[in-house]
C-alpha cells in the first residue's frame, strides 16, 4: 500500500503509526486464515452427524472388538433442499456480490501499487523507484486470496453463509478498522514517502485512492454483517413459525379421522404424509425424482443385501474419518508389545527423515560457501562427507526410508490379517436375509479390499503426512530466508494447488466410483457365468454369456477412459496454478533485483527452491489420486462392514447346556415383508423322540418353520421353546449345536468325502464315519469309488449325483449327533424304501438315541409312520394328527393322499410298460446295447420293429445276448436311486390301497386291476403295435 514507502531497500525511521500499520498488515491475513481453519474444523465436528443415528453394535469381531454399525440417513434429510441457497436466493446472491466486491477492492489495491511503481520508475529511475514494502504486499495479496476462498465456500458449502463466515467478517471488520486508522495517522505524520515531503501540499493522489478503497472495503464488510444479522433473524422467525405450524398440524391430525379423504397435508388417502417411508417403498418426492437418496446411496428400502454407492456421499472430512475409524481397532497391534515398539520406531525414523530433508540443502549451502571462500584442508572433506552422508539417508529409497519399510513389514501383515479376518467373520455373522440377496462376486470383491485399506493407511501415515510437514517447513524456510512476502507466495501456491487437486479429484470421484462399480459388475458377471457353467451349456447360451461379459468390459473401459481424461485435465490445471505463482514470485524478485534490493544469487536460489517445491506438489497431485482410489476401493469393504445382522443374541442370553428335544411353538407369527404374513398363530408341540411331518402346498410356510427353528430369523409374535426355554433367551450358537439340518439342496466343499463328512465333527474317528455312512446307505457306494473316502467331490459336490450328495449330508448330520433333526426334502432323490430305512435309523436304533425328527416331505407315503402330521396352509395349521386320523377327516391331507396314490400307480404302470417294451424289443431282436427305450416313445415300435415275414430267425446266441441285455437293464433299473424300484412301486401302491380303500369305486381291493392297454402277443409280432396312452 502507498502508505509505506521504502527507497533502495533501506527504511527510514518509522513512526508508531507506521509500525502499527505494518504489523496490522502482516497479521491481518494470517489471523483471518488461522481463524477460518480453526472455526471451519470446529464447525465440521460440531455439525457432523451425532451418535443418535448409530445402532448399538451387537456383534463382536476378532479379539472381542465390536464390529462397525450401520449408519442410516435420517429420512427427513431426503426432503431437505439440496442447494446452497439456505438463506434465500436474493440474500445469498447479495452475499456473493458483496464478498466478490471485497476481493475486487484488494485487486484495486494491487493495481494502484503497480501503477504507482511504474510511475515512480519512469520519473525517478529504477534505482530510486518507489517500493511499497513487503507488509503491504502480504496484506493485499494474502487478503485477496483469502476472501477469494471465502467466496468459493459460499458457492460450495450448504446453507451458507454459516457461523464460520460470520467469524471471518467480524475479524475482518476489526482488522480493516485498525488498518484504516493506522493509515490515516501515517498520512497525518507525512512520513510515509521518501520523496521530498512538503507539508503544505496536502493529500496526494495515491493517498486519496488508498483511503477511498479502504473506506469502501470497510463499508462492504459492515454490509455483510448487517445482512447476516437480518438473515439470521429471519431464520429464527421462520423456524419458530414452522414449529408452531407443526404443533398446530399435530393437534389437527389428532382430531381428524383415521382415513382422510383429502390426504391432509402432503398426505395420501390413508393419512400418511408423503415423506413417510413405508416398508419396501419410498414415497418421498425427492427420492422418486432422483432415484436415490441425497447422499448418493440407494434408499434404505431399496437395499437388498449389498448395495453399491454410485455418487459421492455428502460427508464432511470429519464424518469420512469417523467412518474409516471403524478399521482402527483391527489395525493397531494392541496385543503385541513388540509390534507397538516397531510402530514407534518407524515414526521416529519418519521424523529423522524430515530432519535430513532440512539438513541436505543447508549442508549444500555450507559446502558452497567453503568452496566459494577457497578454503582448503580437512574442513572441505569433512563437509563433503557430511553432505554425502545426508544424501545417503535422504528419501524413501535412502537408508532411513529403507529401514522403515523393512521394519513395517510385520506391522503391515498384522493389519491385513486382522482386517481381512474381521471382514470374513463379519460376512459369516450376517443373517440369512443378507445371504439370500447377495451377489457372491460383489461380496468377494469387497472382501479383497482389505489390502486397499491397509495400503491407504500406510500411505497416509508415511507419505502424505510427512509431505505436508515438508511443505510447512518449506514455508517457514522461505519466511526466514527470503521474508514474509515470499513465504506468502509459497503458501498461496501450495494452498491453491492442493485445493485445486482435491476439488477436481472430488468432482472426478463419481467417475472413479463408476469405474470401480463397473469393475465389480464385471467380476460379478464373470463369477455368475462360471458358477452357472452347466446352465449355460444346457441352453447353448455361450454366445449370450460372451456378449454379456463383453458388455461388462466395455462399460468398465468407458468409465476408465473418463477417469483418464479427468486426470489429464487436472494435470493441466495444476501446471497453470503453479506457473502463475512462479511467474508472480519471479517478477517480484526480478523487480527487487533491478532495484538492487536483492542479488542475482537470490534470484537463482529462489528459482531453485521453487522448482524443488514443485516436486512435492506434483507428488501430492499424483498421490492424492492414488489415495482416493484406495479409499473408494475401501468403501466396498466399509459398506460391507456397515451391514448389521438382523438376528443376534440379546443381552444376557444364556447358552443351552443340554437338550432332550422337546419343542413347543405357541402362537408364532412371522413375516419377511410387513405387507405379507408368512406365518400366523402357528402352534404345535413335538415331544422328545417323536417324528413330526409338515406337508402342504408350496409357499405354505414349511421352510419358514425350519428357518425359524434354526434361528435364521426371530419370530415376530409368540414364542418358540426348546425344553421350556424361549430360544430368544438362548444364544444362537448353543441352539444350533443341538439341531441338525439336512437341506434339499446339499452343498459340499471342494474337498475329499472324508473332509466333508468330518466337517460336522472333526474329532470323529474313521470308524464312526463308516458307521454313519452305513446308516445313510452310502458306505458301499463310497468304497466303489477309485479313491474311496479320499475322493474329491468337486465344486459344490457336483461330481456326485443328487442321491449321493443327500446321503452324504445325512451321514454328516448323524456325525453331528444332534437331538433335533430337520429333513427338508432331504431324501427327495432317494427311493421310498431307502428313505424309510434311513428315517427309521435316525429315529431309533444305534444312531437314534430318541431324537426328535422334523420332516418336510412331498412324498406322503414316506411319512405315514410319523407321530403327527401337520398340514400347513397360508402360514397356519389347518389339520393335524396321525396318518389315519387325517384320512378320516377327509380334508386337505386326504385330497393330497389321493393325488399321491394316483401318481404312484401311474408311475408303477409306466415302469411295467417300460419293462414289457424292453422284453418285446429283446424278443424281436431289435434291442441294441445303446437303445434305452423309456416306455413313452413309440418310435421304435412303429418304425423299427420288423414285420414277421422279414424278421430274421434268432439264433440261440442272439437269444442269450438279448436275455442278458434285458436282465442287465432290468437290474440297473431296479437299483436306480433316483426313482422307485419295481418292488418299491408295488409297496407304495399297496400302501395307497391300504390307507385309502375307496380309490376305485365298484372294484374290490382283491380284484385284479384292469390293464391300461394290451401288449400284442408273440403271434402278432408282425403287426404294428398301437402307441400306449397313459392317463
Amino acid at each position: 500500500m502507498d502508505a509505506l514507502l521504502e527507497n533502495g531497500g533501506s527504511e527510514q525511521s518509522s513512526s508508531p503509526a507506521q509500525s502499527v500499520l505494518r504489523t496490522a498488515q502482516l497479521l491481518y491475513p494470517v489471523v483471518l486464515l488461522l481463524a477460518f481453519v480453526i472455526s471451519a474444523g470446529v464447525h465440521t465436528i460440531v455439525t457432523s452427524r451425532t451418535e443418535e443415528e448409530l445402532v448399538v453394535p451387537s456383534v463382536k469381531g476378532p479379539g472381542g472388538k465390536p464390529l462397525p454399525v450401520t449408519k442410516r440417513k435420517r429420512e427427513q434429510e431426503a426432503s431437505e433442499p439440496d442447494d446452497n441457497t439456505g438463506t434465500g436466493g436474493l440474500a445469498w446472491t447479495v452475499f456473493l456480490y458483496l464478498t466478490g466486491a471485497i476481493v475486487l477492492s484488494f485487486v484495486a489495491n494491487g493495481a494502484t501499487i503497480a501503477a504507482h511503481a511504474v510511475q515512480s520508475s519512469r520519473n525517478d529511475g529504477l534505482d530510486n523507484a518507489w517500493w511499497c514494502g513487503e507488509p503491504t504486499i502480504v496484506y493485499v495479496v494474502g487478503s485477496a486470496f483469502l476472501y477469494l476462498y471465502v467466496l468459493i465456500t459460499l458457492f460450495e458449502w450448504r446453507n451458507s453463509p454459516i457461523v464460520v463466515h460470520l467469524i471471518i467478517w467480524v475479524l475482518g471488520l476489526v482488522g480493516e478498522i485498525v488498518v484504516l486508522l493506522a493509515l490515516i495517522l501515517t498520512i497525518a505524520d507525512r512520513r510515509y514517502t521518501t520523496l521530498a515531503p512538503k507539508p503544505d501540499n496536502g493529500l496526494e493522489f495515491w493517498d486519496v485512492v488508498d483511503l477511498g478503497i479502504a473506506g469502501v472495503r470497510l463499508c462492504l464488510v459492515v454490509s455483510l454483517l448487517c445482512l447476516y444479522a437480518a438473515v439470521a433473524s429471519r431464520r429464527r422467525l421462520e423456524k419458530r413459525r414452522s414449529h408452531d405450524e407443526e404443533a398446530h398440524r399435530s393437534g389437527a391430525d389428532e382430531a381428524s379421522p383415521l382415513l382422510n379423504g383429502n390426504g391432509g397435508y402432503h398426505g395420501h388417502g390413508n393419512g400418511h404424509a408423503t415423506r413417510t417411508v413405508h416398508y419396501g417403498s419410498t414415497n418421498g418426492n425427492a427420492r422418486r425424482n432422483s432415484g436415490r437418496g441425497e447422499q448418493g446411496y440407494q434408499p434404505r428400502d431399496e437395499e437388498t443385501a449389498f448395495y453399491r454407492p454410485d455418487k459421492l456421499p455428502h460427508k464432511t472430512w470429519f464424518e469420512y474419518c469417523r467412518g474409516y475409524s471403524v478399521f482402527f481397532p483391527y489395525l493397531w497391534p494392541s496385543k503385541s508389545v513388540r509390534l507397538q515398539l516397531v510402530v514407534l520406531l518407524c515414526f521416529i525414523l519418519v521424523i529423522l527423515q524430515r530432519v535430513v530433508n532440512i539438513l541436505v540443502p543447508a549442508q549444500l549451502g555450507v559446502v558452497t560457501d567453503v568452496f566459494d571462500n577457497n578454503k582448503a584442508g580437512d574442513a572441505v572433506w569433512l563437509e563433503l562427507a557430511l553432505l554425502i552422508l545426508y544424501k545417503l539417508l535422504q528419501g524413501p529409497s535412502g537408508l532411513l526410508g529403507s529401514l522403515r519399510s523393512i521394519l513395517w513389514v510385520p506391522v503391515s501383515q498384522h493389519t491385513y490379517r486382522a482386517l481381512t479376518t474381521a471382514a470374513f467373520e463379519h460376512v459369516h455373522s450376517l443373517s440369512l436375509d443378507f445371504h439370500l440377496g447377495k451377489r457372491t462376486g460383489e461380496v468377494l470383491s469387497a472382501l479383497n479390499k482389505g489390502a486397499s485399506i491397509n495400503q491407504f493407511l500406510e500411505q497416509v501415515t508415511f507419505q502424505v503426512v510427512p509431505m505436508l510437514v515438508d511443505l510447512l517447513v518449506a514455508i517457514v524456510y522461505f519466511y526466514v530466508r527470503f521474508g514474509p512476502m515470499y513465504a506468502l507466495f509459497v503458501s498461496i501456491i501450495t494452498f491453491y494447488y492442493l485445493y485445486l487437486t482435491i476439488r477436481m479429484a472430488a468432482t472426478r470421484a463419481d467417475q472413479r466410483r463408476d469405474m470401480v462399480n463397473a469393475d465389480r459388475e464385471e467380476e460379478a458377471v464373470k463369477n455368475d457365468s462360471i458358477m452357472s457353467y452347466e446352465t449355460v451349456k444346457y441352453f447353448n447360451a455361450e454366445r449370450r454369456e460372451f456378449e454379456r461379459y463383453g458388455n461388462a468390459i466395455k462399460k468398465f473401459q468407458e468409465a476408465e477412459a473418463k477417469v483418464t481424461y479427468g486426470i489429464n485435465h487436472m494435470n493441466m490445471a495444476q501446471s497453470v496454478v503453479f506457473m502463475c505463482g512462479l511467474l508472480v514470485a519471479l517478477l517480484t524478485c526480478g523487480y527487487q533485483v533491478s532495484r538492487g534490493d536483492r542479488s542475482v544469487g537470490d534470484f537463482v536460489l529462489l528459482v531453485t527452491y521453487l522448482n524443488q517445491l514443485q516436486g512435492p506438489l506434483n507428488f501430492f497431485g499424483t498421490f492424492y489420486r492414488t489415495v482416493q482410489s484406495a479409499m473408494i476401493s475401501g468403501e466396498r469393504l466399509l459398506e460391507l462392514f456397515k451391514i448389521q445382522p438382523t438376528v443376534v443374541d440379546k443381552p444376557g442370553a444364556k447358552p443351552l447346556l443340554g437338550c432332550s428335544g422337546h419343542i413347543k411353538w405357541d402362537n408364532v407369527g412371522f413375516s419377511y415383508d410387513k405387507r405379507r404374513t408368512a406365518l400366523h398363530d402357528l402352534s404345535f408341540e413335538c415331544k422328545p423322540g417323536t417324528t413330526t411331518a409338515f406337508v402342504g402346498e408350496s409357499g405354505g410356510g414349511k421352510s419358514t418353520v425350519f428357518r425359524l427353528m434354526f434361528r435364521y430369523y426371530n419370530c415376530g409374535e409368540g414364542s418358540i421353546e426348546i425344553d421350556g426355554h424361549d430360544v430368544k433367551d438362548l444364544t444362537i450358537d448353543s441352539v444350533r449345536r443341538f439341531i441338525g439340518v439336512v437341506p434339499q439342496d446339499t452343498l459340499l466343499f471342494n474337498e475329499t468325502l472324508m473332509y466333508n463328512l468330518k466337517y460336522a465333527n472333526p474329532n470323529a474317528t474313521d470308524e464312526e464315519v463308516y458307521d454313519a455312512c452305513r446308516a445313510a446307505a452310502i458306505h458301499d457306494r463310497i468304497l466303489s469309488f477309485p479313491d474311496g473316502y479320499l475322493t474329491k467331490v468337486g465344486e459344490r459336490g457336483l461330481r456326485l449325483s443328487g442321491g449321493e450328495k443327500q446321503r452324504v449330508a445325512i451321514a454328516r448330520t448323524i456325525l453331528k449327533n444332534p437331538k433335533i433333526i430337520m429333513l427338508d426334502e432331504a431324501t427327495s432323490a432317494l427311493d421310498g424304501e431307502t428313505e424309510q430305512k434311513i428315517q427309521s435309523k435316525l429315529i431309533s436304533g444305534k444312531f437314534g438315541q430318541d431324537r426328535t425328527l422334523l420332516i418336510i416331505a412331498h412324498r406322503l407315503s414316506t411319512i405315514t409312520h410319523a407321530d403327527q402330521i401337520i398340514v400347513l396352509h397360508a402360514g397356519t395349521v389347518v389339520e393335524r394328527g396321525t396318518h389315519q386320523e387325517l384320512l378320516a377327516l377327509n380334508g386337505r391331507y386326504a385330497a393330497m393322499w389321493e393325488k399321491h396314490c394316483r401318481a404312484e400307480r401311474a408311475a408303477e404302470h409306466a415302469r411295467d410298460a417300460t419293462r414289457k417294451a424292453k422284453k418285446l424289443l429283446s424278443q424281436a431282436n431289435v434291442a441294441r446295447p445303446g437303445d434305452v427305450p423309456d416306455g413313452y416313445n413309440s418310435m421304435l415300435s412303429s418304425t423299427i420293429l420288423p414285420t414277421a415275414p422279414h424278421s430274421p430267425t434268432a439264433t440261440a446266441a442272439d437269444t442269450h445276448d438279448s436275455a442278458s441285455i434285458t436282465s442287465s437293464e432290468s437290474s440297473s433299473s431296479s437299483s436306480n436311486e433316483g426313482s422307485s424300484s419295481g418292488s418299491d412301486g408295488t409297496l407304495q401302491d399297496e400302501a395307497c390301497e391300504e390307507h385309502h380303500p375307496v380309490d376305485h369305486p365298484g372294484r374290490h381291493l382283491d380284484a385284479p386291476r384292469p390293464p391300461l392297454y394290451s401288449f400284442p402277443s408273440e403271434s402278432s409280432a408282425g403287426r404294428s403295435m398301437d402307441i400306449p396312452r397313459f392317463p
